[in-house]
C-alpha cells in the first residue's frame, strides 16, 4: 500500500533550475525508494510498474550497473542496478528488493526506452511542491549532481529527486558497456 504524503517546504524557496526540471506549479508525484541507506525518488509519470525481483538473465561482459535482462510479457527489458549506476555500490537482493519498470518516452533523436531499475526498497508516492525543491548541490552528495533533478527535506531526511533522462541515458549506458567490454 502506498500512502500519499505532502512534502513540507524548507525555509528557503526553490530555484529556477529545479522548477524547470520539475515543472513549476502544482505538486508532482514521486515514488520514494531506497538504495542502500540513501533515499531517492523517481517521477511517478515514468513508472510503469513495480515488480518483485525475479529471474534475470545475466549477460557476459557487462558492467555491474547492468544486472542483466528480464522477460516482461515477451519483451526483453534491461535491468539497471540503481546503486551501481549512481556509484554508491551494487544492490544486494533481499526480501524488499524491487525492480521498478521505468518508461522514458522518445524525445528528439533519442529512442523510447523501457528498463528495469533495481532498488533495495520502495516506500510510497509523495506529492512534491516544486517550490520546496532546491537545486542539487555540486558538492556533498554521493551521486553526481547531473543525476539529480533536485533535493528536498522530507521526514527529516534529504530526498534526492532523480533525473531519469540522465540516470538512464542510453548514450552513457552504451559507453559503460563499451568501456567494460574493452
Amino acid at each position: 500500500m502506498m500512502d500519499r504524503l505532502q512534502a513540507s517546504p524548507p525555509g528557503a524557496a526553490g530555484n529556477a533550475g529545479a522548477d524547470r526540471a520539475l515543472g513549476a506549479g502544482a505538486p508532482r508525484q514521486w515514488l520514494r525508494l531506497a538504495v542502500g541507506d540513501a533515499v531517492y525518488a523517481l517521477p511517478i509519470d515514468h513508472v510503469r510498474e513495480i515488480l518483485q525481483v525475479g529471474r534475470l538473465t545475466v549477460l557476459p561482459r557487462m558492467p555491474v550497473a547492468i544486472r542483466g535482462v528480464m522477460n516482461l510479457r515477451g519483451a526483453v527489458v534491461p535491468v539497471v542496478d540503481l546503486g551501481a549506476r549512481l556509484g554508491t555500490g551494487g544492490a544486494t537482493v533481499g526480501r524488499r528488493s524491487c525492480i521498478i519498470v521505468v518508461e522514458q518516452p522518445a524525445q528528439g533523436d533519442r529512442a523510447a526506452l523501457v528498463a528495469g531499475v533495481m532498488v533495495d526498497a520502495v516506500f510510497e508516492v509523495v506529492d512534491v511542491d516544486p517550490a520546496a525543491v532546491s537545486a542539487p548541490p555540486t558538492l556533498g552528495t554521493r551521486v553526481p549532481p547531473q543525476m539529480l533533478a533536485g533535493v528536498l527535506q522530507l521526514h527529516g531526511r534529504l530526498l534526492h529527486l532523480l533525473d531519469v533522462p540522465h540516470v538512464l541515458s542510453q548514450a552513457e549506458l552504451t559507453e559503460l558497456v563499451a568501456a567494460h567490454a574493452a
